[in-house]
């Protein structure tokens, strides 16, 4: 159902262009109706008096005559310099009842005009398209025909005002709206600057326009400074954190190496993999992709390469399905790779079998992975997104499953390119179905 809110303009542009050109608009139909047809009409009524007066003189005149022939001659006198046309008796033309077009305000009023000052006037016809008023008045010799110049009743046209009006109203509008763009440009900047950021983007930024306007810029620029400053330091501990982990873990498991094999040292070495693949996945998940670039890539070689790396890794993944109109886009080719591994990876782990498939979508990009494993119940999905959540114990990483990591990390990278991770059930494998919706 459409509704007036699907009609509105979505864009403050559009928004500010109705806000400026609809009051415009009303204005000038208010003027119109309020000044222009009240005041047309009352100067045709002005000036229909006048003719009234005329066609009274004209009536004396006629009705002084003698004989029919007399009274036609005196009133024809009259008539030719007043500019009025008399018939007698009257002809074909001459209107049995008053005629007025619909729309015809000043005519209706010229008719109401006549019959008010000459109460012998029988009907007047103001529909000519010859701009002729013809009226029958009744007299003592029987009925006359006379006919009068509509522009000596009626106020010409005000066509020029109007088109005065109308050009003036475009100017002005052209003019207010060339001012309100240079206050509305400040804001769309400070929106593509911060979207820009949002993606991991830094864009040249300056606090312009209106007074509010440049304190939302300043204050969205000490923002975005005190966010890379805890993104800088985050990365400088995680460098140190790195270093100081992964250190005694490598002797420890040089230690384990040089140790006699039995159940014992088997036991620990697993814990020792353990901890480094937790050790890897907090970081690649603290980390994020924020300080990663976008390139120019094709999502569909990032996805084949993913295949081809489970494969070698003894996965059974099937071939790569692509839809839709294949085109490159701008990613962060790293992280969507990230993102496509960890998603393989749960598939495997989980099921027996994995199937990639990337749908290019006219304004999205969407990787798919499923597999044929138990899936996650959809009470739990939004569940399993959070970090270090783990769901029931076949994913206890004790008994071979995760950490808890994977699609946090991949949410994240969704989220990171306007995107966001799905999770549902795959109709043709059984398991679990999830799509990485990126926005391009």
């Amino acid at each position: 159902m459409i509704t007036l809110k699907h009609l509105l303009p979505r864009g403050i542009y559009g928004r500010a262009a109705l806000i400026l050109v609809l009051p415009i608009v009303i204005i000038q139909l208010v003027v119109s109706m309020a000044f222009i047809q009240r005041h047309y009409e009352g100067v045709t009524r002005q000036m229909t008096g006048g003719v009234a007066l005329d066609l009274a003189f004209l009536l004396r005149e006629f009705e002084a005559g003698t004989t029919p022939e007399a009274a036609l001659a005196r009133a024809e006198a009259v008539g030719g310099p007043l500019q009025i046309t008399v018939s007698f008796p009257p002809g074909p033309q001459a209107p049995v009842s008053d005629t007025v077009s619909m729309l015809d305000f000043s005519g209706r009023a010229i008719v109401e005009t006549l019959h008010a000052d000459i109460p012998a006037m029988r009907a007047a016809d103001a529909s000519g398209d010859d701009r002729i008023v013809r009226t029958r008045i009744t007299t003592a010799f029987g009925d006359i025909q006379a006919d009068i110049a509509r522009r000596r009743m009626s106020a010409t046209n005000p066509h020029q005002l109007l088109v005065l009006m109308v050009l003036t109203s475009v100017l002005m509008t052209v003019i207010a709206f060339f001012f309100l763009r240079r206050q509305l440009r400040p804001i769309a900047k400070l929106a593509e600057a911060a979207e820009a950021f949002g993606r991991g983007e830094r864009v040249a930024y300056r606090p312009r326009g209106a007074l509010e306007v440049r304190a939302a810029g300043r204050a969205f620029l000490e923002m975005r400074d005190r966010i890379e400053r805890q993104i800088e330091q985050r990365m400088l501990m995680l460098s140190g954190v790195s270093h100081d982990l992964r250190t005694p873990l490598t002797r420890m498991r040089l230690a384990l190496s040089l140790m006699p094999e039995d159940e014992d040292s088997r036991d620990l070495q697993a814990d020792v993999i353990q901890m480094e693949r937790l050790v890897d996945e907090f970081l690649a998940f603290v980390r994020g992709d924020a300080t990663e670039g976008e390139e120019d890539c094709d999502p569909a070689e990032i996805a084949a390469e993913v295949i081809q790396a489970a494969r070698r890794g003894g996965g059974a993944v099937a071939d790569l399905v692509v839809t839709g109109s294949r085109r490159r886009a701008k990613l962060r080719v790293q992280g969507v790779h990230r993102a496509l591994e960890n998603l393989v990876a749960n598939a495997l782990r989980h099921g027996s079998q994995a199937r990639v498939s990337v749908n290019f979508a006219p304004q999205n990009l969407v990787f798919a992975v499923e597999d044929n494993g138990p899936g996650i119940p959809e009470a739990e999905r939004e569940k399993a997104v959070q970090p270090f959540t783990r769901l029931g114990s076949e994913r206890d990483p004790n008994r071979g499953g995760g950490v808890g990591l994977g699609l946090s990390i991949t949410a994240d990278i969704a989220a990171s390119h306007g995107g966001a991770l799905w999770l549902g059930t795959s109709r043709e494998l059984g398991g679990l179905r999830a799509e990485m919706r990126l926005r391009r």
